[in-house]
């Protein structure tokens, strides 16, 4: 791993750094809670469908579709503070071997693959927004909504993941726990002594 840029104690937040941090944090945050949002709302719907069926044999046959799309949304809409908190899938046995360069560089990899993933995930979505907007698609079952509204969330949650994934990697360039208080992050620098 290089060393830190010139000026810049190894460990030390930049302000750069911590503005971008704070946007960044905003931005998940509000999608992190329509995430949540959208678990809660799939659990009353299905919750809702179940009395209905079994109580007054009349479930609603758009609930499954609903549930589905809101489930996209769950995910695309949840990844990107996931990233942030270092929550997300990772080889502890490997990571926790590495010394602290290592480790370092392990993190700014992945944080490079998965801007890489996030920039095909918006540039690929607004491509598919744009097609299925031209054939004017509709989604199959009972609800038959444009298939590219549907779309919006694939750039979104790929813009997210992306200004996460630039965190991240300049947390670990820089030295310091991707997200202050939490596990996988602190791993990164209170690790550098063994």
């Amino acid at each position: 791993m290089h060393p830190a840029p010139s000026g810049q104690a190894s460990g030390t937040e930049p302000l750069a750094l911590q503005i971008y941090s704070r946007w960044v944090q905003r931005l998940t945050t509000a999608a992190q809670m329509l995430s949540a949002l959208g678990i809660l709302f799939s659990l009353v719907a299905i919750g809702a469908a179940v009395v209905l069926r079994y109580v007054f044999n009349a479930a609603p046959v758009w609930v499954d579709e609903l549930v589905g799309f809101t489930l996209v949304a769950v995910v695309l809409l949840g990844a990107a503070a996931s990233l942030r908190h270092g929550e997300h899938i990772a080889v502890d046995l490997i990571f926790t071997r590495l010394g602290p360069v290592g480790r370092r560089r392990m993190v700014l990899w992945s944080a490079l693959a998965t801007l890489a993933v996030a920039v095909l995930l918006a540039v690929n979505g607004y491509s598919a927004i744009a097609l299925a907007k031209m054939l004017g698609l509709l989604s199959e079952g009972y609800l038959e909504w444009p298939v590219w509204i549907l779309m919006l969330l694939l750039p979104a949650g790929g813009v997210l993941l992306g200004l996460a994934a630039i965190e991240v990697g300049w947390r670990a360039w820089c030295g310091v726990p991707l997200a202050p208080g939490h596990e996988h992050g602190d791993a990164v620098e209170q690790r550098d002594d063994a």
